[in-house]
Formats: structure tokens, C-alpha cells, sequence
């Protein structure tokens, strides 16, 4: 058991680097896809989104490592991307041939739900940029071992896109971990990016590789049970909320399994509706447990980013304070508040993430 050590300010140009996919994200409000006439454009992406959180909310220096195809929606997400701060020059751009037929950009249609309607999400982002990356595209040993990286992350949805952009994962991670940066990896399980290439069981396969080189391992229960096989005893399957003690049982056994692993965080949600959830969260570091305010009956504009959004106010945590109590309570707080807004990514300030952590209320601020 070793608690997260950090590189040097002057070793680094980067608080945080993240490797993954950006879509585009076209929101119909409060109506539904299929009856929609227009549509709010945003962007998102799973890694993404905590690079963002940590730029715009944060106020720290972080990049994404992803690729576009080089027409006009490509540029469009990377308006989306320099609107919140996040340094773009780590873009490949790959030549566009007109209709899309050897690459494109992501799109992501997504619905917000709301009481007894659920959240829908709808891809479109087969054979796009992203997942066309593999091994050798990235000069990693000039990333970070010449400019620096503190904290690197990635996760399971890229992982997910492609075999080269696992393989691509993998010589990353090893990467970063060979120049002593730290590596966070949300395993964000989605069964439709697994359903054609061998379900759970490729899932396992591919996430029990990466997880190996990984420091910070965040996921809720469906995603260690999913990606990494690990099964909550006595949990029934038609149970919405999860029994904490023997959750904790289950990340006892993840950490022995992985003993790489020098935190394990994830969110815990009671589902009501989709606009009223239970929010909490957890966080295992040096062995010990350290949980989150907990925030019964959350009242829910748009429940999409709020895990991304805990992971990157955990990692704030981490790199302010070194505190895992904070962590994991500037995480919990931050993805509450990111789930007031629409859209993937975080509106909220500092300030008002420690407002909530402090206890402070929804009077009117004026």
C-alpha cells in the first residue's frame, strides 16, 4: 500500500494529459430524439470531460491527446475544446475524404430523461478518427519523460473503440508509469461498445490487462463487476442501491487482485428517477475507506459527466491536498453540482464546490 507521490511543478508542463475520444453532442432539451426539430450542440467525451472539469472548474493546466477528422465538425468540437480551456495541440488531424467513408467524427445524441424516463444515449461513431489511433501514433517517451505529465488518464470507453486503440492504452500507461506520472483509469463500462467484439468477456480481457499499470482505478459496482469480474456477494441483481459493507468486501478483494492499485474511487447511486438519485461516493487509499457527504433524494437536470465529473474533482483532491477525505468529498461534491447543468461537461466554479462540500445551501446568491 504506497499513497500517490506527484512530479515536480518544474518537471511538468502538464497537470493532467488525457487520451480518449471527443464527440459531438446534440441535445433535444427536454423533448426526445426521434420528435426533434433542433438540437443544442455541446461537446463530450468520457476522458475528455475530466480534463475539462479540471481546466474550467479547477483552474489547472491540462491537455487532451484524441484525433478529428479534418472537416468542419472536427473543427466545430475543437471550438467546443478551446471554449473550456483545454490545450488542443496534442490533436491529430486526419485528412477528410469527403463523405466519410475511411473517417469521421463522433456524434452522440443524447436525452436527459427526466422522472420515469430514462437518460438515452445514441452513437454514431463508427469508424471515426479516434478509434483509429493505435500504438506509434504518440511519441510518449518525448511526452513524458521531455515535457511532463503529473497525472495522466484515460478509461474503458477508449479503450473500448477499437483493438489498436487498446493496444494503444497499454503502451501509454506504461509509459507514464516508466516517468513516475500518475495514471487514473475510469473502466465507464458501456455494453453497447462491448456487445459485437466479445461482450463482458472481452471487456475483462482487455480492462484486467490495462489495469495492471494503473495507480487510481475509479468505477461504479456494474463497472468492476463488468470489466474486471468482480462480483458484490450477497447483492440481489434486482436491488437499484448497493450495500456499502459489501461493496467494500468487493474493493478488498479488487486491491488484492491489483495490488498496483494505490486508489480505488467510485460513486455510489440510488436510482429513484432520472431526476432524483441518491449521491455518494467512496474512496479506498492506503487501506482505508473514506466516503463522501452523502446527498439523498439529488434533484438531476442531466445525470450525463456527473462520474466524470467526480473523477476530476477527486483528482483535484489529490493534487491540492494529497488528502483522500477531500478527495473524494471534492469528487462527490463537484459531480452533484455538475448534474444541475446540461450537457457533459462541468458549469460549476471552485468556489461553489466548496461551498457544497462546507454545507452551504441553494439560497438565492445575489
Amino acid at each position: 500500500m504506497t499513497k500517490l507521490t506527484f512530479r515536480s511543478d518544474d518537471s511538468c508542463q502538464y497537470d493532467l494529459l488525457s487520451l480518449g475520444e471527443v464527440m459531438l453532442r446534440l441535445d433535444p432539451g427536454e423533448g426526445r430524439i426521434r420528435n426533434s426539430r433542433q438540437f443544442r450542440a455541446g461537446e463530450g467525451g468520457g476522458e475528455y470531460n475530466v480534463a475539462r472539469g479540471l481546466r474550467k472548474c479547477f483552474g489547472l493546466n491540462t491537455g487532451i491527446i484524441t484525433a478529428l477528422a479534418d472537416n468542419e465538425i472536427g473543427h466545430l468540437i475543437e471550438d467546443f475544446i478551446m471554449q473550456g480551456g483545454v490545450d488542443t495541440s496534442r490533436i491529430n488531424w486526419l485528412p477528410y475524404d469527403g463523405i466519410g467513408r475511411t473517417v469521421r467524427n463522433g456524434i452522440n445524441f443524447t436525452e436527459r430523461g427526466f422522472g420515469l424516463r430514462g437518460a438515452v444515449g445514441v452513437s454514431d461513431r463508427g469508424n471515426t478518427a479516434a478509434s483509429q489511433m493505435k500504438p506509434g501514433d504518440i511519441d510518449w517517451e518525448s511526452l513524458f519523460g521531455e515535457t511532463g505529465v503529473k497525472w495522466f488518464h484515460t478509461g474503458g470507453i477508449f479503450a473500448a473503440l477499437s483493438s489498436s486503440t487498446a493496444e494503444l492504452v497499454e503502451e501509454a500507461v506504461q509509459a507514464a508509469q516508466k516517468y513516475g506520472t500518475i495514471v487514473s483509469y475510469d473502466l465507464n463500462y458501456r455494453p453497447s461498445l462491448w456487445q459485437d467484439i466479445g461482450g463482458p468477456r472481452k471487456a475483462q480481457e482487455v480492462n484486467r490487462r490495462i489495469a495492471k499499470h494503473v495507480d487510481v482505478m475509479i468505477g461504479n459496482e456494474e463497472d468492476f463487476t463488468a470489466c474486471l469480474g468482480f462480483e458484490i456477494e450477497g447483492q440481489d441483481e434486482n436491488i437499484s442501491s448497493i450495500n456499502i459493507d459489501n461493496f467494500k468486501n468487493m474493493i478488498e478483494r479488487v486491491v488484492k487482485d491489483f495490488p498496483n492499485f494505490k486508489v480505488t474511487a467510485t460513486t455510489l447511486r440510488t436510482v429513484k428517477t432520472a431526476t432524483i438519485n441518491d449521491w455518494g461516493a467512496v474512496c479506498w487509499s492506503d487501506g482505508r475507506f473514506y466516503e463522501a457527504i452523502h446527498r439523498p433524494d439529488l434533484e438531476i437536470l442531466d445525470r450525463v459527466g456527473g462520474g466524470d465529473s467526480f473523477a476530476s474533482g477527486l483528482i483535484y483532491g489529490f493534487l491540492s491536498t494529497g488528502d483522500p477525505d477531500k478527495a473524494v468529498n471534492y469528487g462527490a461534491a463537484h459531480g452533484a453540482l455538475a448534474m444541475t447543468t446540461p450537457g457533459d461537461t462541468s458549469m460549476a466554479r471552485l468556489a461553489e464546490v466548496e461551498k457544497l462540500m462546507r454545507g452551504g445551501s441553494a439560497r438565492v446568491v445575489r
